[in-house]
């Protein structure tokens, strides 16, 4: 049996995306529309409130294109709370206007393949903290996409050696260093927790640099021979004042 890779595990995380019911959407007046906008702005800023006191995290952006139009994103200490808080939601007036169109279960994680040995508590150290109870940032753009590694035959990330693995994932995040100040990059484990093993949560005020990083990865052998991709969520940031316009 070859050896499992531990991991730091942080915050829990929830992706929510929805598509708009814009013809029932249409039928409302706009003092009915005002009502459900004022309701949701009242969320966003309250999220804003527990970002801002550092007890979760969240982002909300305009999705582009067909498969979604909004996707929620929330991080929070304990699973428990981000069901609390996806009931909330799902009873604000606007959700009756929302339809489901995918969503995702995680935890905000740190693999130990690239960890040096120390007798130092982990969660103590401020830059591993950080990384695991993250400030999600206000990008202008969001990629989100769930991903696997293969278990095909001879292509099984899981039957090869620790070493290996440790000496592949080094050399893959060296090139995400290279997008280092262009690109902010999110990982969240979801073995048994939803259908893909992890989920990938990009942010960037160039959307182009979403290609060139994915692009450049596909190259190195740890996503050429090991991963499987599910869909790509690429979306444009929807700050709570922009609200009124987006939905009338």
């Amino acid at each position: 049996m070859s050896e499992a890779v531990s991991t730091l595990d942080g915050w829990w995380s929830l992706h929510l995306l929805y598509n708009v019911d814009w013809t029932s959407l249409r039928l409302l007046e706009d003092s009915e529309k005002d009502q459900l906008i004022g309701e949701l702005q009242s969320f966003l800023e309250r999220q804003e409130e527990v970002h801002k006191n550092k007890e979760g995290s969240y982002s909300f952006y305009n999705i582009t294109g067909q498969k979604a139009d909004l996707i929620l994103w929330m991080l929070r200490p304990t699973v428990d709370e981000l069901n609390k808080l996806e009931l909330e939601f799902n009873k604000l007036g606007i959700s009756d206007f929302l339809i489901p169109s995918y969503s995702y279960v995680s935890v905000v994680e740190m693999s130990s393949y690239l960890a040096k040995d120390s007798d130092e508590d982990p969660y103590e150290n401020p830059y591993i903290k950080g990384r695991l109870y993250p400030e999600v940032p206000k990008s202008k753009y969001i990629c989100f996409y769930p991903m696997d590694k293969k278990r095909d035959l001879d292509d099984n990330w899981y039957m090869l050696p620790i070493e290996d693995r440790k000496r592949l994932m080094r050399d893959h995040g060296m090139i995400g260093r290279q997008y280092a100040g262009k690109v902010k990059q999110f990982i969240t484990g979801s073995q048994g927790l939803d259908e893909y093993e992890w989920a990938v949560t990009l942010f960037s005020d160039d959307m182009l640099e979403f290609k060139k990083i994915i692009y450049e990865m596909r190259f190195d052998e740890t996503s050429a021979r090991y991963g499987v991709f599910g869909d790509f969520f690429v979306g444009i940031h929807l700050p709570a004042a922009e609200l009124p316009a987006f939905f009338k």
